[in-house]
């Protein structure tokens, strides 16, 4: 009768943790969006109530569980609300790299950039969208002139 009972548990046990596994690799149910800069800005940390965003290579990431080091008045709050690729390429927290421009980085910020971007960002916070910038032009119609494989250090299946 205990071995019935034991088995009974171990079924019990092996079911409920399969289901917890399940759990953590599920995937997102929240559908990716497109952020306009003025968009990404209500993601800054200033919300207690609101998600905390940053966007690195247009890439936008949900950096919430991270709010410690993003959220308001945190080190690493100047990031958040914009695309920082360049700061984070720099190490830099000057509002002029607070930019997604690449111009003029060298080969080891870049190198720095996409280190950062794939072993930190990617691995650590979910995506929940891209910025407009990086597929529409000025006036919201789309880029023609962009090409993701054109872009640096760009790898298509981790974007599209």
């Amino acid at each position: 009768m205990d071995s019935a009972r034991i088995c009974v548990l171990f079924v019990f046990l092996c079911s409920a943790l399969s289901e917890d596994v399940k759990l953590k690799f599920k995937a997102a149910n929240k559908p990716v969006r497109l952020f306009t800069e003025e968009e990404l800005k209500r993601y800054d940390g200033s919300e207690e109530a609101q998600p905390i965003y940053m966007a690195v290579k247009g890439v936008v990431f949900d950096v919430t569980t991270g709010k410690e080091f993003y959220g308001k008045d945190a080190p690493y709050n100047a990031l958040v609300g914009k695309d920082s690729t360049r700061a984070v390429a720099k190490m830099s927290l000057d509002p002029a790299d607070l930019t997604s421009d690449t111009t003029g980085l060298s080969k080891e910020q870049l190198e720095s950039l996409e280190s950062v971007f794939e072993g930190t960002y990617k691995k650590k916070y979910p995506i929940v969208g891209y910025t407009a910038s990086r597929i529409l032009s000025a006036d919201g119609s789309p880029n023609k002139d962009f090409r993701p494989e054109d872009q640096p250090h760009f790898q298509i299946k981790d974007e599209f």
